[in-house]
């Protein structure tokens, strides 16, 4: 899909998520990626084929730094 170089990773790729950015909707918390992707704002994403991805958001205590 990409006509950029370098090319965004592939769907099936492990850093598919870092594709660039073609259409964001942040009102609606959501961004489509280069490679199709979907990524929302909770870290879930929707791939072009319709597998899902749920959220990966970190979970414990965030610590301010001092």
């Amino acid at each position: 899909m990409c006509s950029h170089q370098p090319p965004c990773p592939t769907v099936d790729s492990p850093d598919h998520h870092s594709a660039v950015i073609v259409s964001a909707h942040p009102e609606q918390g959501w961004s489509l990626l280069c490679n199709g992707t979907i990524v929302f704002d909770d870290t879930g994403e929707l791939l072009p084929d319709g597998r899902v991805v749920r959220p990966h958001r970190m979970s414990g205590t965030l610590v301010a730094a001092a």
